[in-house]
């Protein structure tokens, strides 16, 4: 590839998972908008442990079309994951996420590219202006997400998500960072850099089914919070300190009763405060369980993803 061409180049990573008979359709919708826009680019495509024949159309691909390299983890990793695979590889001066099933339009690649090649932003991250057909609750639970993340670590993701683009020196500050247990979109925000915004709507999927259930959203929720701050900890210690002067106040009633002689079998209150404290150190232990767990994963060192496979074509290179 030309020296010119490889300074503008645009590398595009898309995770996928167990999207068979919308991939290709995918690709080449990605590569059509690129090359209309005269966009040198590459596209990584990352298999993350999928078990229906997506590799098998990956590797197709990447031996057909020069501009397409295809990975393949040894198992599901998850989408951060897969994301770190793609990131690992990427050559371009400024590098794209963007979800296979097209939810995120590739139409806004030429926009986000526009502002990082003449206006100089080394992160342009697309905002959601509607959120498509995401159900109510669905939306509340995100919502909340947000406003608790905001809250406890200042990071900002409201209406915010992994579609962004990030030039090569953001990237490698992304990549400097150690931590096993990742969250791109919030990694991507914290690093910094000049900033710019592309608002888009969520498109419908190009088909299939989503692979987000409730209860891996809910994980990836307290993964985010805990990643990037100590506010649950500090929540145990508030709320210890709240039940001690509580515990002393009642304590003290308690003596003044039985001195007053005016003390009545208290067997209810009882109850009551043990349910509390039992509770409480219950929910205090669950909240110090978390992070000893995350020191738990960082200490171990393993490795973001494996990978089991790379397939390109002979002559990589993409479209001038």
């Amino acid at each position: 590839m030309e020296n010119a061409n490889v300074q503008r180049l645009l590398s595009v990573i898309l995770p996928v998972y167990n999207e068979v008979a919308i991939i290709e359709e995918s690709v080449r919708r990605v590569g059509r908008v690129l090359s209309e826009a005269d966009i040198p680019h590459e596209l990584i495509l990352v298999d993350d442990g999928s078990t229906d024949g997506s590799w098998a159309k990956l590797a197709e691909m990447a031996k057909t079309l020069p501009w397409v390299r295809a990975v393949r983890l040894s198992r599901n990793f998850g989408k951060e994951g897969a994301m770190a695979a793609g990131l690992d590889r990427a050559h371009g001066a400024c590098v794209a996420m963007i979800d296979c099933d097209m939810q995120h339009p590739p139409e806004i690649l030429p926009e986000m590219y526009r502002l990082w090649r003449d206006e100089g932003f080394q992160v342009v991250e697309g905002v959601k202006n509607t959120r498509g057909k995401e159900s109510k609750p669905h939306t509340w639970a995100a919502n909340m997400f947000y406003g608790l993340l905001r809250s406890s670590s200042g990071i900002n993701l409201h209406n915010a998500s992994d579609f962004r683009l990030m030039d090569r020196t953001a990237v490698e500050a992304w990549k400097s960072m150690p931590e096993r247990r990742i969250f791109f979109r919030a990694m991507s925000t914290w690093v910094g850099f000049t900033r710019a915004q592309v608002v888009f709507d969520v498109a419908p999927r190009a088909g299939g089914q989503t692979h987000f259930s409730l209860r891996r959203l809910f994980s990836l929720a307290v993964d985010a919070i805990t990643s990037f701050s100590a506010a649950p900890l500090q929540l145990v210690t508030l709320g210890g300190f709240v039940l001690l002067v509580l515990f002393t106040l009642l304590g003290v009633q308690t003596v003044y009763m039985k001195l007053s002689g005016r003390a009545v079998p208290g067997f209810t209150t009882v109850i009551l405060l043990l349910l509390i404290i039992g509770g409480t150190l219950m929910v205090a232990l669950g909240i110090i369980g978390i992070y000893i767990a995350k020191i738990y994963e960082e200490v171990k060192g393993r490795p973001r993803y494996l990978v089991q496979q790379e397939v390109r074509h002979e002559k990589p290179g993409g479209p001038a």
